[in-house]
């Protein structure tokens, strides 16, 4: 009797109706954005402020009306780009040194998570000692503010090529007036460290702490530099804007972008950066290829592979 019983109960559960349970919602967001390496002795963290949608079909400048799109086709990627906007934390052993600090959020970009990311891996602002800008474009001098319009590094020196900085914070008039917004911008900026005696430039190729020089590559912006990191036998160079489209300025390094000052000055510069980082096998990191935008270059035809960086922890 037992028997019967126990195979009618099993008839009744298998023959009610199945109830689906429901999968939790999508969480959504994204993993803290920052990523970390040895470099020698030296530790690198790359961090992400975030991304801009770029219209780069637009902003592209070439010849061939279909090459951009094609190109970006080819890697599966489409218009507008999802385009990060990344910055270098090197500590030296003796200097913690940021190399530009994103948008910050400004104009309503869906950029801003720097500090934030800055502490999630394992630092906070006032224990940067130096911070050194490629260039005065707000979405790499921005962040030195936080967003009550005060000094995002409270200890930080902050300097910058004085080519650069001699065009941004001057005369507006007589500046291009497509120029005078950005001049504003970079005004206001830097106006804090400024009024503290925390903003010093420098003068073209200069090593800035032990292990951390300057190189100027003028036509990006007229005093735009990029940053050499070299701890015994490694080296990381940290181009900036040197280019700003890996599915499209790897294979035609010749294609400029319309954020270029003087296009004909910054084009020779990214021939020879790539060049340079190629045949040396060495690292470079990349203030707008996909986070953390740190890889090597390998020579291929008239054009270069772009080889990312192997995760390891």
């Amino acid at each position: 009797m037992r028997q019967i019983l126990a195979a009618a109960a099993t008839a009744a559960v298998l023959a009610l109706p199945t109830i689906a349970l429901a999968a939790p919602p999508q969480a959504g967001g994204q993993a803290p954005g920052w990523f970390r390496m040895k470099l020698g002795s030296f530790e690198v963290t790359a961090l992400n402020d975030g991304i801009f949608q770029l219209p780069v079909d637009k902003l592209l400048q070439t010849p061939d009306p279909t090459l951009v799109a094609r190109r970006l086709q080819e890697a599966y990627l489409g218009i507008p780009l999802a385009t990060s906007v990344n910055a270098y934390l090197i500590h030296t052993g003796e200097k913690l040194v940021l190399i530009d600090t994103g948008h910050a959020g400004q104009g309503g970009a869906p950029t801003g998570l720097l500090l934030a990311h800055l502490k999630a891996s394992g630092y906070t602002p006032d224990q940067v000692d130096e911070v050194y800008i490629t260039h005065f474009h707000g979405d790499h001098i921005n962040g030195l503010l936080d967003k009550d319009g005060k000094p995002a590094f409270p200890k930080a020196t902050v300097r910058a090529d004085q080519r650069e900085s001699g065009f941004w914070l001057g005369d507006e008039a007589q500046a291009p007036e497509a120029a005078r917004g950005s001049m504003q911008n970079a005004k206001r900026v830097i106006k804090p460290y400024q009024d503290a005696g925390r903003f010093k430039p420098f003068d073209g190729a200069t090593e800035l702490v032990k292990g951390v020089r300057s190189v100027p590559t003028y036509g990006h912006t007229p005093g735009h530099s990029i940053y050499v990191v070299e701890s015994g036998d490694d080296k990381l160079v940290l181009w900036g804007d040197l280019m700003h489209v890996a599915a499209v300025q790897f294979k035609n390094p010749e294609v400029t972008i319309a954020f270029d000052s003087d296009p004909k000055a910054a084009g020779p510069q990214r021939f020879q950066a790539y060049d340079n980082a190629a045949r040396g096998g060495y690292y470079v990191g990349v203030a707008h290829i996909s986070f953390p935008g740190i890889g090597k270059l390998r020579e291929n035809g008239k054009g270069y592979d772009w080889l990312p960086v192997n995760y390891n922890r």
